[in-house]
């Protein structure tokens, strides 16, 4: 049976990490992007028991590649909100807070 945990197993892995790698693709050639959907988020398949010892390397190295492709894309979406605000000043001619077209010196 463990067998069958093993091989059970490394299938899920293998789809958790062609998830990540994906998104590690996705943020390298940021012009793809939307031509992918979000992707749904993972959950173990049912009935496959628990994950066995000597893949536990493998599934906490695909979990550091999810934060950090997490954190990369929280870092590029900040990015680009930067941008599109700063655009969007530039593109209606303001460069911050409107300012007093004369000043008032009779007081």
């Amino acid at each position: 049976m463990g067998g069958d945990w093993a091989t059970a197993w490394t299938a899920a892995l293998d789809e958790l990490e062609a998830d990540v790698t994906e998104v590690e693709q996705l943020l390298a050639d940021d012009h793809r992007q939307r031509d992918h959907a979000i992707a749904d988020g993972w959950k173990p398949p049912a009935g496959i028991g628990p994950l066995p010892l000597d893949l536990r390397p493998r599934a906490d190295a695909i979990l550091g590649r999810q934060l950090a492709a997490a954190k990369a894309v929280t870092l590029a979406l900040a990015t680009t909100r930067k941008q599109a605000r700063v655009a969007s000043k530039i593109e209606a001619g303001q460069q911050g807070a409107a300012r007093p077209a004369y000043i008032d010196c009779a007081m």
